[in-house]
């Protein structure tokens, strides 16, 4: 659906909305009209939350086999906006919510949008990322590494290197440091 539609039915959904509101209204009157608005809402909260926790489930149980959980994304997101459709008063609104609760019609809409975008999974944790193997397999060393022990390595500066452009009083107590330390 292009962007450019949005405006339009920002303008055309109220007035639908109106519309059906007077039509019901005048048929079945003003207080059982506001009723069935109050229990659509109610009705839409609980069904939000029920099939959001299965979703929520779905999600978690993909993500641990390690596949990309796109489908079950896209239902999270179908179901929030069916809650908020149902939550939106209005006949038009919560028939919209609900066609959306219905597994088989976010199946459509699923395949309609997995056809038009491409998934991609990157690596994350210990075994992901641009090394050279998995971290828990043992040292991945190269020949350029140097292992130092502790007392070949010191996180004092050495005052005497020219890469060193501290003060003369600086100089001096990182002396006085490194000579506690020995």
């Amino acid at each position: 659906m292009p962007f450019s539609i949005i405006p339009f039915m920002l303008l055309l959904i109220p007035i639908l909305e109106i519309g059906v509101f007077i039509a019901v209204g005048g048929q079945i009157g003003v207080f059982y009209t506001l009723g069935m608005i109050f229990l659509t809402a109610i009705f839409g909260s609980i069904l939000l939350r029920w099939q959001g926790f299965q979703v929520l489930n779905k999600l978690q149980a993909v993500s641990a086999a390690g596949k990309v959980p796109g489908k079950e994304l896209v239902h999270g997101a179908m179901i929030l906006v069916a809650g908020v459709l149902l939550l939106t008063p209005g006949f038009v609104t919560d028939s919209l919510g609900f066609l959306l609760f219905v597994p088989g019609i976010r199946n459509v809409i699923w395949n309609f949008i997995a056809s038009k975008i491409k998934f991609a999974s990157f690596g994350g944790g210990l075994g992901g990322g641009m090394n050279r193997g998995d971290y828990s397999s043992g040292p991945n060393r190269s020949d350029d590494v140097v292992d130092l022990n502790p007392d070949e390595f010191s996180d004092i500066p050495n005052p005497d290197t020219p890469w060193n452009k501290q003060t003369k009083d600086t100089n001096t107590d990182i002396q006085k440091k490194r000579i506690d330390k020995e």
